[in-house]
């Protein structure tokens, strides 16, 4: 039990920046080029507001962590089977959250920017379908924010690739409650009537 406990703690622990690093990311997708006067003209793309970074691989990534990391830190709360079944159900809540990123993060990405183009303020990039992504030389048709096209593909890559690192930790440590919280009882009733 010690080994899973402390198995879980140091993905804990690893949770903890990837919510912290999600978190940055959104603020920074929030204020294109450290600049606040396109979100005072709400000239964010729609996905942005949606949060993913911020709630779902950010906040909410919080409570599995903390979790995690407080594991077995009262052991007169909490029976081992009972442990590992709030690790699980913490593990699931941190599913949904780096899931919601990744949706949003993904969606995001495929609209691209909304941005100034030679027509007005438009979604220059959504009917393409995300194709715009291999097609670095069209990006030039948003000319306000400058640089907009690649300060958002880094930053939802960025989320991406966070959200698949939180779920992964949070199967990894879904696998290893559910193990412990159904075969840790089996083991002490063998060891009850292995010595009786």
């Amino acid at each position: 039990m010690c080994c899973s406990v402390g198995f879980a703690r140091s993905l804990g622990l690893a949770l903890l920046p990837l919510a912290l690093c999600c978190i940055l990311a959104n603020l920074l997708l929030l204020f294109p080029m450290g600049e606040i006067t396109y979100i005072q003209q709400d000239r964010l793309a729609s996905y942005i507001w949606y949060f993913g970074g911020l709630g779902g691989g950010g906040l909410l990534m919080l409570f599995p962590a903390v979790v995690f990391i407080t594991l077995g830190k009262c052991s007169c709360c909490w029976n081992e089977s009972l442990m590992m079944c709030g690790s699980v159900l913490a593990a699931a809540v941190g599913l949904v959250g780096s899931g919601y990123c990744f949706i949003m993060s993904g969606f995001a990405l495929v609209q691209g920017p909304q941005c100034f183009t030679s027509y007005g303020w438009s979604y220059p990039f959504a009917d393409q379908g995300g194709r715009y992504l291999l097609q670095p030389e069209t990006w030039s048709r948003c000319l306000q924010p400058v640089h907009i096209v690649e300060w958002n593909v880094t930053l939802l890559c960025v989320l991406l690739g966070l959200a698949v690192l939180e779920f992964i930790i949070c199967l990894l440590q879904l696998g290893n409650g559910l193990v412990n919280a159904v075969c840790r009882p089996c083991c002490y009733k063998q060891e009850y009537s292995l010595n009786a």
